[in-house]
């Protein structure tokens, strides 16, 4: 039981952050505007949890502007993407326990 906790990531363990990976995992990006619609999230909470991921690179982040508004987006690094599925089979299997 012990090596399925383990395999659990931290970094997933908020439910923003587990939305935030849900999403790029089946979309090749997503930008602010559309994760924060989908996860019902304010401003200043998914900025916090966008952040953490890219600090673990588990996103990347890519600032342009749109005609003259400024535009967020993210997608899921090669890191980020078997870290998650890692995390995904874990709790599966300690479910399955």
């Amino acid at each position: 039981m012990g090596s399925i906790i383990n395999n659990i990531n931290k970094a997933f363990d908020h439910r923003i952050r587990l939305g935030i990976m849900s999403v790029l995992m089946v979309n090749e990006y997503a930008d602010f505007k559309m994760l924060k619609e989908l996860l019902g999230a304010t401003d200043g909470n998914l900025a916090s949890h966008t952040k953490a991921l890219e600090k673990e690179d588990y996103i990347k982040v890519e600032k342009s502007f749109i005609g003259r508004k400024p535009n967020t987006r993210y997608n899921a690094t090669k890191k980020g993407r078997e870290a998650f599925k890692k995390h995904v089979e874990a709790i599966e299997k300690l479910l399955k326990q």
